[in-house]
């Protein structure tokens, strides 16, 4: 389906970017993307596609709203605490574009339910807060060969990548074993997930369209204290256990 005269006048902007085409809006319009954790990496991201026209979002986030996610959760409303996440942010995007279609699901990411729900996205964004689920993305992912965005931030530290199964290295590559990580206990600035969940949007949209270059085997650094971008080159493992030779 052809953008309309609204989507037209809506994306103009970025339209106007050199590069950008109407082909790559609608390359956006007819992507799905799957965000897996809409805390604050993912709700920015999952805002930052919604502006830019993504077509179809599917957000994967269990649990209700607690008045400590407030620093961070910009889809997030204080009157909805106590209700579940997905449904607000649900609501939220709607509301700042009718044109991208919201799908959630309630659930942790488990065996029993990932190759369903990886399998109905042209891109995920790993946004999920413990290594058990995203090890199991990247894993599902390079088995069904799809592009995983992955980024990552404790303190005031973060990271991003693209992984593209079989071009680039997979999450095992970089980190063999579970990173050492309290999941319900670390520290976070609002701003500096903010800052990764908009890259991690900027990576996506990249990706999709073939617009701009994306951070394939190279991994993205930034420190929120010093402001320091550091880019590092990455290779794969012809021994990983994921997606080695």
């Amino acid at each position: 389906m052809r953008l309309n005269t609204e989507e037209e006048t809506r994306y103009s902007r970025q339209l106007l970017i050199n590069g950008f085409s109407e082909s790559s809006q609608q390359k956006l319009k007819e992507s799905t993307a799957i965000v897996a954790g809409i805390g604050g990496l993912g709700g920015n991201a999952a805002l930052y596609l919604t502006t830019a026209g993504i077509g179809r979002l599917i957000l994967v986030h269990p649990g209700e709203l607690e008045l400590p996610d407030m620093n961070r959760q910009i889809l997030m409303f204080s009157e909805g605490i106590d209700e579940e996440r997905i449904k607000i942010a649900k609501r939220r995007l709607k509301k700042i574009n009718p044109f991208t279609e919201v799908i959630t699901i309630s659930e942790w990411i488990t065996e029993d339910n990932v190759d369903e729900i990886v399998s109905k996205a042209d891109i995920i964004l790993d946004c999920r807060h413990n290594f058990e689920e995203r090890y199991l993305l990247n894993k599902t992912c390079v088995r069904h060969k799809k592009p995983m965005i992955e980024g990552a931030m404790d303190d005031m530290f973060g990271y991003i990548t693209t992984i593209v199964p079989g071009e680039t290295p997979c999450l095992s590559c970089l980190f063999p074993e579970y990173p050492e990580w309290d999941y319900l206990g670390f520290a976070v600035l609002g701003a500096v997930p903010g800052t990764l969940g908009t890259l991690m949007a900027l990576e996506a949209i990249k990706v999709i369209t073939g617009f701009g270059s994306p951070l394939y085997s190279e991994l993205l650094t930034f420190d929120g204290l010093t402001m320091d971008f550091k880019r590092f080159k990455l290779q794969r493992d012809s021994n990983c256990s994921v997606c080695g030779n």
